[in-house]
């Protein structure tokens, strides 16, 4: 495989295939603020390199990640095992929660979203699928917000990472909606627009 650039990460170093997501601001908010328990059931939708799911298995042994674009899949493969954790992380390539088994629930789930208002065509690249959220910015998280709370364990938590550009009070009132307590546990501002880490607590 031939890597167009190299991301450090506090003691974690990842290899970036030409096709796949680089770990930018959003990434770094997020993984600063993973918190991961030993035996969690962990899954990390729409991995990309692989940087939270490799995180959360320096904690725990039981992690999926999942991304719709095979070159992410192998990019985060080579970085977990570059990483020492190649062999606690499971992967899959699909479209979110589609491969999995319709009970298959977990602790924990992760998704940086694809969250940037788009016209679809910017999805012609793999790149494009990584931050592409079509006109409104929340054609993927509102996929993601139906399916996500059919796989979280009472007492689990999904965590999610958008910006302002795709209405954040309504993401966390489909939370609330659908049973969870929601609330944003982390922000960053830029000067058009802010990123923010939604949580979501199924509650027991």
């Amino acid at each position: 495989m031939r890597f167009s650039s190299r991301v450090v990460f506090a003691d974690h170093v990842f290899d970036i295939l030409e096709n796949v997501y680089e770990p930018a601001e959003d990434s770094f908010l997020f993984a600063e603020n993973l918190s991961v328990e030993h035996g969690c059931k962990v899954i990390d939708m729409g991995t990309g390199c692989g940087i939270l799911a490799i995180i959360a298995a320096k904690k725990t042994s039981n992690v999926v990640a999942v991304d719709v674009n095979p070159y992410a899949i192998k990019c985060a493969k080579n970085n977990a095992k570059t990483n020492g954790v190649g062999n606690r992380v499971s992967f899959i390539q699909g479209d979110l929660f589609a491969p999995l088994a319709p009970r298959k629930e977990f602790d924990v789930i992760l998704f940086n979203a694809p969250y940037l208002p788009s016209e679809e065509n910017e999805k012609s690249s793999w790149i494009g699928w990584a931050w592409a959220g079509g006109i409104s910015g929340r054609s993927v998280i509102d996929r993601f917000l139906c399916e996500a709370p059919k796989h979280v364990r009472s007492g689990g938590e999904i965590m999610l990472m958008q910006s302002t550009l795709s209405n954040v009070e309504q993401t966390l009132r489909n939370l609330e909606e659908r049973g969870l307590e929601a609330n944003v546990v982390a922000k960053q501002d830029f000067p058009f627009e802010s990123i923010v880490l939604v949580r979501g607590v199924a509650i027991s």
